[in-house]
């Protein structure tokens, strides 16, 4: 059985002990919910700086995959000549060596310095392969050369390498008398070669320009 006190101050002062038992809970909930609030917004913080870290690594590590692919634009300089240029701003080619089907028989060309293609490198051994190869006198739509460009490249003060195949565009017109001329038109990316014989991917869609114009 509870006891209860016996005079009005008594009561009054077992109220009042009550009632600072109750605010002395309320202020420990208090507290507690104000460390876990702190807690929580720590760990927000430290999470936020956590995904904003891991976005920054992977928009980096995306960033240095795009630099070391290179894609080659073409300028036509006149109808002999291309001027070739990165597409990306921030790379800086330093060479290039050109390799051309076997059915032209010859050597592999190296630039140094500007980023070229010259007519001149190939199209009297051009004329003769398409003679060779039964091709028309003069062109029907845009002709295609099929060639494997290496290009040494600096990006972010990185020297790197590209490996590629790409298409000239070009075409031949002239008479039997007068001779054929061939103009340079364009260039545009094939595949990224990363096989061991380049020269016969090179070859082979030679072959294949061959027999689409047969």
């Amino acid at each position: 059985m509870t006891e209860t006190p016996d005079t009005p101050t008594e009561q009054r002062a077992a109220e009042a002990a009550a009632i600072r038992r109750r605010w002395i809970t309320l202020g420990e909930m208090l507290a507690l919910l104000a460390v876990s609030i702190s807690g929580l917004t720590l760990y927000l913080n430290w999470s936020d700086k956590q995904d904003e870290r891991a976005d920054k690594a992977i928009a980096s590590r995306q960033a240095s995959v795009r630099a070391a692919k290179l894609v080659l634009n073409a300028r036509a300089d006149g109808d002999d000549r291309l001027i070739l240029t990165p597409a990306a701003a921030d790379q800086i080619v330093q060479s290039q060596t050109f390799v051309f089907p076997t059915a032209l028989d010859i050597a592999p060309v190296s630039t140094t310095g500007e980023a070229r293609i010259e007519a001149r490198w190939f199209d009297n051994a051009l004329k003769r392969a398409r003679d060779k190869a039964k091709l028309p006198d003069n062109s029907v739509g845009d002709e295609k050369l099929p060639v494997f460009i290496t290009t040494r490249f600096v990006v972010n003060g990185e020297a790197r390498e590209d490996r590629a195949i790409y298409d000239i565009g070009y075409g031949i017109s002239g008479r039997w008398l007068s001779g054929h001329d061939v103009a340079l038109r364009g260039l545009s990316l094939v595949t990224r070669e990363t096989g061991k014989s380049p020269a016969a991917t090179v070859d082979a869609r030679w072959a294949a320009v061959v027999t689409a114009r047969n």
